[in-house]
């Protein structure tokens, strides 16, 4: 564990009317949080869904748009299941063939244009956008907003959105694979997309590692009983509403896909986040199966005192992590 083991002055930061977004854990109680159990048929339901994003022919179209630092930069479209067409962005390096490739998730506002800080010179990445946000994969009929496409399709498994935002990272994977070669592959996500990747990670042979950023959807258990301000806030009114869909909630746990993912992974967990309550993010580094590293970050989803150079040291964490780890 590296970064933070000190309670930073919240409230001196955020002021002593601020709404305590520690949600009342120290890091010692973050790091008792223990994973959600699966529930029946887990594993089964998401080989399944794998199986299906594989068979997808992702057919990627690349537009260049110029060059950025070591890496020429194009736009893609590419398919993904359910029939749809999603966007993002592709880097080739400029310097020669690529050695290793990046699925570049991102969060719950989508995505508009790429980030290529975490990226390695030698590697190719793709920034996919999943199905329904903004603004490369924009989909009639899913709305781009986090607290209502967070409850699309919501009444089963089969059918609930997040279960095709994480065959959008397979299809990614699939797209840049069929550009560049089957080249290992690395993940890096944050929010939304650390909990997509953490759902997507462990049936997928293609990664060898990753990088998950205060990652959504884990430890639902208490994410249900802890308000928030973010995409959480609208799934905990809805299950109080409609009970039933706990029930499909228990597929789409972070923390319990977590227990499955083999691979070297690195979280970066905040001690104080308004938007992803800190115990469900806890809850997937706690729940990992392989190697793992935990950076302590001062606060996710907010401004605070510190924060360039903590940003800083993940980049670099990133880039150290994926150059250990690279085959």
């Amino acid at each position: 564990m590296t970064g933070l083991r000190v309670r930073p002055p919240f409230e001196d930061w955020f002021g002593p009317d601020a709404d305590d977004a520690t949600f009342g854990y120290d890091l010692d109680a973050l790091l008792a949080v223990e994973p959600v159990p699966e529930p029946p048929g887990f594993a089964e339901f998401w080989r399944d869904l794998a199986a299906l994003a594989r068979a997808v022919d992702p057919d990627p179209v690349l537009v260049p748009i110029g060059r950025s630092g070591d890496h020429e930069v194009h736009t893609v479209r590419f398919r993904t299941t359910d029939g749809l067409t999603l966007g993002g962005w592709v880097a080739l390096p400029v310097a020669g063939p690529p050695a290793i490739g990046v699925v570049h998730s991102h969060g719950y506002g989508g995505r508009e244009a790429p980030d290529l800080a975490r990226v390695p010179a030698d590697a190719a990445v793709i920034f996919p956008v999943a199905r329904g946000l903004p603004s490369a994969s924009l989909v009639d009929g899913i709305p781009p907003e986090g607290a209502r496409h967070v409850l699309v399709g919501i009444e089963s498994a089969q059918s609930y959105i997040l279960g095709g935002c994480a065959a959008d990272i397979w299809c990614a994977a699939s797209a840049l694979t069929r550009l560049v070669g089957d080249l290992p592959l690395y993940f890096h996500g944050g929010s939304f997309g650390g909990g997509q990747g953490a759902l997507a990670l462990p049936w997928d042979d293609r990664f060898f590692a990753a990088t998950l950023v205060v990652p959504s959807f884990g430890q639902h258990d208490l994410r249900l009983r802890m308000p928030c301000t973010g995409s959480g806030e609208s799934v905990r009114h809805h299950v109080a509403a409609h009970p039933e869909a706990r029930e499909v909630l228990r597929y789409f746990d972070a923390s319990t896909s977590a227990t499955r993912i083999t691979v070297p992974t690195r979280v970066e967990a905040a001690l104080w986040d308004p938007s992803v309550p800190p115990p469900g993010q806890f809850a997937v580094h706690n729940g990992l199966a392989g190697p793992r590293e935990l950076i302590v970050v001062s606060a996710g989803h907010t401004e605070y005192p510190g924060q360039e150079l903590e940003a800083a040291e993940s980049v670099a964490g990133t880039l150290a992590h994926i150059a250990a780890h690279r085959p």
